[in-house]
């Protein structure tokens, strides 16, 4: 339970307590009826100041001023405990959108992941593990306050809204993953970030198949079909299960060691000009290139020993975490 509902059930449990002691003493001292006994202490301990509802015997006022006492101060706590609060939450809630409004302000080259539903949870989850800058946004509070205790940043808004997307920096954002909950939401979101970002990287779900076109038209990069996936993962684990394990080891975290990365060949890289067979990447640094995508966009799958590596192509590797690094080092490392 959070801090704040307790105090709420703390300050009801303290004034429910104060009107149960009231009603039963006028009941059991005065002889009131239940509901003259519980108005008498309602009238009390607030203060009203209406007179007595039935004269009050000596026992009877002796019992009125301890109700009084204990009542009033109790309600006296409560008021000023809201009171308290409610300061609390509105200076919280302003300061927090301002210090959330200075980090995301300070980003560039980040991602924004708009929705924050199951498949925009995964998606946050994969980069928040690869260490990228990230911001996520969502209509939900709740959703909001989830992404914050996970450790993200987030910010409360509706990423259809250009005025959103500007307040998350979409002009200097890298990418964009549109998870919302429609695909005529994700297609109005990313007609609104590539206007304000042409240049803008943009992954999308798509729940219809036949909105797939019609996402990518709008400027969609990748789209996702997260149903039409799941039942061709469940098929193939199945037919071909090692595969699929293969792919959970190279892609997911499964208590391996191992990683699948893309490592760009910079200009003027110690590897670049040089052949697959002349680096030795397997044999100096346990990684295995399954791939090099060339700069001018060709994918050359399952490269042979004589590939060469050029300035602009990006490696595709799949090796222990600590050897993706060190060819991440070697990659950067640039004739003298």
């Amino acid at each position: 339970m959070s801090p704040l509902k307790r105090r709420f059930l703390f300050l009801g449990l303290a004034i429910a307590l104060a009107l149960a002691i009231g009603t039963i003493g006028f009941t059991f001292i005065e002889g009131y009826p239940p509901f003259d006994a519980f108005y008498m202490t309602l009238i009390t301990i607030t203060t009203v100041g209406y007179s007595e509802i039935h004269g009050l015997s000596h026992a009877g006022r002796v019992f009125n001023s301890f109700l009084i006492v204990f009542g009033v101060t109790t309600m006296f706590f409560a008021i000023g405990a809201m009171t308290q609060t409610v300061i609390e939450l509105e200076l919280g809630e302003f300061f927090g959108r301002r210090r959330v409004k200075r980090m995301i302000d300070k980003l560039e080259k980040h991602y924004i992941v708009c929705g924050f539903g199951r498949v925009g949870r995964s998606a946050a989850g994969e980069l928040q593990r690869a260490g990228v800058p990230l911001v996520v946004v969502d209509r939900s509070p709740e959703r909001v306050e989830q992404a914050i205790r996970e450790g993200m940043l987030a910010a409360l808004g509706d990423s259809t809204q250009d005025q959103t997307l500007a307040e998350l920096g979409v002009s200097r954002a890298k990418g964009l993953i549109a998870a919302l909950a429609t695909d005529a939401d994700n297609l109005f979101l990313i007609l609104s970030a590539k206007g304000l970002n042409p240049g803008l990287k943009v992954a999308a779900r798509a729940n219809d198949d036949q909105s797939e076109q019609k996402l990518r038209r709008a400027g969609a990069d990748t789209v996702f079909a997260p149903y039409r996936h799941a039942g061709h993962q469940l098929a193939l684990s199945l037919v071909r299960p090692h595969v699929v394990q293969f792919l959970d080891v190279a892609s997911q975290d499964v208590g391996l060691d191992v990683g699948l990365e893309q490592m760009r060949v910079p200009a003027g890289s110690e590897l670049a000009g040089k052949s697959l067979k002349q680096v030795q990447l397997r044999r100096d640094l346990g990684v295995i290139v399954l791939a090099i995508r060339k700069a001018e966009g060709k994918m050359l799958f399952n490269p042979p020993a004589d590939a060469a590596i050029e300035a602009g192509d990006f490696l595709i590797a799949m090796g222990e975490h600590e050897d993706l690094r060190k060819l991440e080092a070697l990659l950067a490392e640039v004739h003298a």
